[in-house]
């Protein structure tokens, strides 16, 4: 399925203890409904509290035979008005939301205006100070390509590895909203945040271009700067091999297949 959702109101993803309300919660509550037996959700990322998503893509086993389009009207009656199925397509067993993935593309908002907004409070992160677009772009650029991303993760990431290849990082300017856009064959726990925050910081001229090289080559999380708050963040999509053949309508970054 691909599944669009507002993060404000969540806490994350993934299910928690009873009583408190993420989106693989209330997703596998209505999946449920409709396929008549429990059934257990997969995401391609995990997405923490406040963060949205434009085309998660999920996963779920099921015995119950349905229209591709009675599971996404199904679903949708079942679920609250914060979360919304695009899509639903049948898959070969071997594919698996995560694991599956090759490549996976998020976006950062950030408002840059002297006055908060009430339209974009839970939709972006709002800085009242002009921000140096170039400079951004240029502190962006070294982050590109294949790096161990220490200082980009979260002190809790489980990650095996803290090595990731980054395929692009793009910075865009419209309409008062600087938004960054990321595409990479992995990400760790916090890392688009923990970039944005570099980013941000190198923006407003509180650090040269070159800290985020020495963040990069430090390698340690205590030298990273603050991680930016999680509403401007946005899961895009994620990419799978041409073999499985899915509908997806989100469309971010170069095919990586």
């Amino acid at each position: 399925m691909g599944v669009e959702y507002d993060g404000t109101a969540f806490r994350g993803w993934q299910t928690q203890q009873p009583g408190v309300r993420t989106v693989q919660t209330c997703l596998e509550s209505a999946v449920s409904r409709v396929a008549d037996h429990p059934v257990t959700v997969h995401a391609a990322g995990r997405t923490d509290a406040g963060v949205h998503a434009l085309e998660q893509v999920v996963h779920f086993d099921t015995t119950a035979i349905r229209r591709e389009r009675s599971w996404v009207l199904g679903c949708n009656v079942n679920l609250p008005p914060d979360i919304a199925v695009h899509w639903a397509h049948p898959i070969e067993a071997d594919f698996h939301a995560r694991f599956s993935a090759i490549a996976r593309h998020y976006r950062y908002r950030i408002l840059v205006r002297r006055t908060r907004s009430a339209l974009h409070a839970d939709r972006a992160v709002w800085v009242h100070t002009p921000l140096d677009l170039a400079l951004m772009r240029q502190a962006g650029a070294v982050l590109v390509g294949e790096h161990d991303f220490s200082s980009f993760r979260a002190v809790a990431c489980q990650a095996k590895s803290p090595i990731r290849r980054v395929h692009y990082l793009d910075l865009t300017e419209a309409d008062g909203i600087i938004t960054l856009h990321i595409g990479a064959n992995g990400f760790l726990h916090h890392m688009v945040r923990n970039i944005a925050g570099v980013l941000l910081k190198i923006g407003r001229g509180d650090a040269p271009v070159s800290w985020a090289s020495e963040v990069l080559a430090a390698r340690d999380r205590t030298l990273g700067g603050v991680t930016a708050p999680p509403q401007g963040l946005y899961f895009v999509r994620a990419d799978y091999p041409h073999t499985f053949v899915l509908p997806q309508q989100e469309q971010a970054g170069p095919s990586l297949d």
